[in-house]
């Protein structure tokens, strides 16, 4: 079955309307939601019973992608949501639609472009839904990027990623409860704007790990405000225990599973104290001796003729051939 690209390309861009994308979305699933508002309680009961239809098994996905590969694909998409300075959510909802696109989808090849295509045109999407301000899909290209894309053939990509995800890009997330579960812990507000700021940073550098796929965002929110408020001496004999009476619909033995590996990644990713080296026992080494540097990136024009790398295009075919199979 042909598809005509043509027809698509405008709704790729920057200004696309919502209710054609998305139809009627509900404002409850907005990460910005108001704690104080007197139906909060109701909207955090809705997002927690949504959460079945739209938190996914994604174990399958790690299966037969190699974790390295994904953490690599995941850590290029953080360096460039910080170097633009894009919202934590922006860079949550590439790695959402990365993993669900696999969870339904097998590239070709389960590594080197491929991969890279798809982590440019997740990021694409992910930023035209967050950020006002979107750079070209050339200058998203940045923070070393392995291999450089035309924009058609990412724009090509980005509408696979839309076909697989039936075009739900407004997902659910754990930013939703950060602040509802905040105000749980300290209703004054002191601490509101630590607690929050804390929990993106932890949820930020944990969703490398394949390990929280596992979790629902609601879990995964609540066990990171509660490594936020271990923090503070003040809040530092709260637990799991406290957490699971903060809403219907979370469980204590999952808090505390998706906390103690929220930990146990701190731990394990904190700075070991480099050993001291006397004075005479250091080693000095010359430019000569570093060996030769590495050249510029290689540019992939993908639709250049003599390209000795499949062609992307070739993947756009690949994957809807195989979607006509199915």
């Amino acid at each position: 079955m042909s598809i005509s690209y043509s027809d698509c390309f405008s709704d790729l861009l920057c200004g696309e309307d919502s209710n054609i994308i998305l139809g009627e979305v509900s404002l409850e699933c907005s990460s910005d939601l108001d704690s104080q508002s007197p139906d909060v309680e109701e909207s955090i009961t809705g997002l927690i019973e949504d959460e079945r239809d739209f938190v996914e098994d994604f174990h399958s996905t790690t299966q037969y992608l190699d974790a390295s590969s994904r953490t690599e694909c995941v850590a290029w998409i953080i360096k460039v949501q910080k170097y633009y300075g894009f919202q934590p959510l922006t860079a949550y909802l590439s790695v959402n639609y990365f993993d669900r696109f696999l969870h339904s989808h097998r590239l070709p090849e389960m590594n080197g472009w491929p991969l890279q295509l798809l982590s440019v045109a997740c990021l694409s999407l992910a930023a035209k839904m967050e950020e006002l301000l979107v750079p070209p899909l050339l200058d998203l290209q940045v923070e070393d990027a392995k291999f450089f894309f035309e924009p058609r053939t990412i724009q090509r990509m980005e509408l696979l990623v839309l076909r697989a995800l039936d075009w739900r890009l407004r997902t659910i997330s754990p930013f939703n409860y950060l602040n509802f579960f905040a105000n749980k812990i300290d209703p004054t507000g002191s601490y509101t704007m630590f607690l929050t700021s804390r929990a993106n940073e932890i949820i930020l550098s944990n969703i490398q790990e394949a390990s929280f796929l596992g979790y629902r965002p609601s879990c995964i929110a609540a066990a990171t405000i509660l490594c936020a408020a271990n923090d503070l001496p003040n809040f530092s004999y709260i637990t799991a225990h406290h957490a699971e009476s903060w809403c219907g619909g979370l469980h204590r033995d999952k808090i505390n599973g998706c906390y103690r590996l929220m930990r146990q990644i701190v731990v394990n990713n904190r700075p070991r104290k480099q050993p001291t080296v006397l004075p005479h026992l250091r080693v000095m080494t010359t430019a000569k001796d570093s060996g030769p540097s590495l050249g510029k990136n290689k540019i992939l024009n993908i639709f250049s003729e003599g390209c000795e790398i499949p062609k992307a295009r070739d993947l756009v075919h690949i994957i809807l051939v195989q979607e006509e199979i199915v």
